[in-house]
């Protein structure tokens, strides 16, 4: 069954898409957690980290390389931003299909409460 993702990628679902090429999509969080909340996906369907082979090295890479290229453009680049990938239910991953959430415009605190 295909994930939510897949189904924007193939625009079976609409999104806010900010930038599309061959091997990512991004698009802005439907529920964002901060004033710019961007999902960046890559087309191919990985479904964790855990699940990235060698293969995707470069696939990865280019995430980070189009999370750069957005936040510039977003305006959020030189006052800084966060970038998350959560992993598996403990790490907070929601839909089973890799991405890396680029989120910023505003100081972002700490990256996780103490207990």
């Amino acid at each position: 069954m295909s994930t939510l993702f897949t189904q924007i990628i193939d625009g079976d679902i609409p999104a806010d898409i900010v930038y599309r090429d061959d091997q990512v999509i991004a698009f802005k969080d439907i529920n964002p957690a901060a004033p710019t909340h961007l999902l960046i996906v890559p087309v191919k369907e990985i479904p964790t980290v855990n699940d990235i082979a060698e293969a995707d090295e470069a696939l990865v890479g280019h995430m980070f390389t189009v999370a750069a290229k957005l936040a510039k453009e977003s305006g959020i680049a030189e006052d800084g931003y966060r970038l998350i990938i959560n992993c598996n239910r403990d790490g907070g991953q929601e839909v089973f299909h890799l991405h890396l959430h680029l989120m910023g415009g505003r100081p972002m605190g700490p990256m996780v409460v103490r207990q």
